[in-house]
């Protein structure tokens, strides 16, 4: 029943385009405390929005939910074909990694095709502190970190690993001056990556990709070379996508 509420009043605001509670209650039967109520939880999700005094339309989280098939099947489909070539030029391992909930899970994975056995970083959750794929994500993500309570949860992998949270800050603060995260030895020695948000804003913000291999390849000097190059490579996959244009058209609007 709840759930059948809730829906409902989804269905009025998507239908009207936007609603007041008193809107909302003619079309729904609901009494106008539960209706408030409901229309507040809602707000709360982010599934509802205010656009002024009393109305209310769909919020962008549901907006995002709903825009176009963001599966891991679809994103793997589209990405992995330039994450395939880049993996053959630059002669590693190139990673695609999503925000799944509040946490950073590394989905997909291409290595050369020459027969020769690549560093791979693997699948599965990142900590949001110590790999780049996590940091490129949460340095353009700011509610992210909001939402969770780091203070006592940097753990620390390796000596280099970032464990302090005004540390973590100024990493994510360069990260967004350069448009791309590097993690060295943080979360397992010997290892290093370069990796970048898709976009700085919308749902390509909640996406990364990257490149991983030893520090012996990757040196400070490669991680300067091939990190613009990663972030026009996802420049150019969030403008394939079209989640560019759908920014800029919601700002104009």
């Amino acid at each position: 029943m709840h759930l059948e509420r809730l829906t409902l009043i989804l269905e009025i605001v998507g239908q009207k385009g936007e609603a007041t509670v008193g809107e909302i209650c003619a079309h729904s039967d609901l009494p106008k405390a539960t209706a408030y109520r409901l229309v507040q939880d809602l707000v709360d999700a982010g599934l509802l929005e205010t656009v002024t005094r009393g109305r209310f339309v769909i919020g962008n989280r549901l907006k995002q939910i709903t825009q176009g098939d963001r599966s891991d099947h679809a994103l793997r489909d589209l990405i992995a074909p330039t994450l395939r070539r880049a993996a053959t030029d630059h002669g590693a391992a190139f990673f695609l990694a999503r925000l799944r909930g509040r946490s950073v899970e590394i989905i997909h994975v291409e290595t050369p095709d020459t027969g020769v056995s690549f560093l791979h970083p693997g699948l599965g959750k990142r900590p949001l502190h110590a790999c780049s794929c996590s940091k490129a994500v949460a340095a353009f993500s700011p509610d992210l970190l909001r939402s969770q309570s780091l203070e006592k949860r940097l753990k620390a992998y390796t000596e280099f690993t970032l464990t302090r949270l005004e540390d973590l800050e100024a990493d994510l603060a360069a990260i967004r001056q350069r448009g791309y995260a590097e993690c060295v030895e943080e979360i397992e020695r010997g290892m290093a990556s370069v990796a970048a948000p898709l976009s700085a804003a919308g749902p390509g913000a909640q996406i990364s990709i990257g490149a991983t291999g030893s520090t012996r390849v990757f040196t400070g000097a490669f991680r300067a070379e091939i990190g613009p190059q990663i972030v026009r490579m996802a420049q150019d996959l969030s403008a394939g996508l079209r989640w560019s244009e759908a920014r800029e058209t919601r700002q104009s609007a």
